[in-house]
C-alpha cells in the first residue's frame, strides 16, 4: 500500500509541475493571457507541497522524482503536443522509471 501511495504522490507532483510549467509556457511562448501565468504559479506552488507527503527523505524523493518527471514529460508531449516519443525516448523513460523503483523501494538495512 505504501508503494501505491508513493506512486500516486509522484504522479500528482508530476502533473502539477508539468501542468504549471505548461501554463507558464503558454503565457510566455504562445502569448496567451497573463492569467495563465498566475494559475501556473499557483499550480507550481502545489507541486512544491506534494513531495513533502512522501515517506522518504528529501534527497531520495527528489532524485526519484526526476525519473518520474522524465517519463511524464514524454507522455505530456505526446498527448498534448502531438510529439510521439521515438524508441530512444521510450528506452530512456523506461530506464528512468527503473531508477525510480531502485531509489525508492529497494530493501535497505536500517
Amino acid at each position: 500500500m505504501l508503494v501505491l501511495k508513493s506512486l500516486g504522490l509522484f504522479l500528482l507532483a508530476g502533473l502539477l509541475e508539468i501542468g504549471g510549467g505548461y501554463l507558464v509556457w503558454q503565457w510566455l511562448r504562445e502569448h496567451r493571457s497573463g492569467l495563465l501565468a498566475l494559475l501556473g504559479t499557483g499550480v507550481l506552488f502545489l507541486y512544491g507541497v506534494v513531495p513533502t507527503l512522501q515517506p522518504a527523505h528529501f534527497g531520495r524523493v527528489y532524485a526519484a522524482y526526476g525519473g518520474v518527471f522524465v517519463a511524464l514529460s514524454l507522455l505530456w508531449g505526446w498527448l498534448l503536443d502531438g510529439q510521439r516519443p521515438d524508441r530512444f525516448d521510450l528506452i530512456g523513460g523506461a530506464v528512468a522509471i527503473a531508477g525510480v523503483a531502485i531509489i525508492m523501494w529497494s530493501p535497505r538495512s536500517q
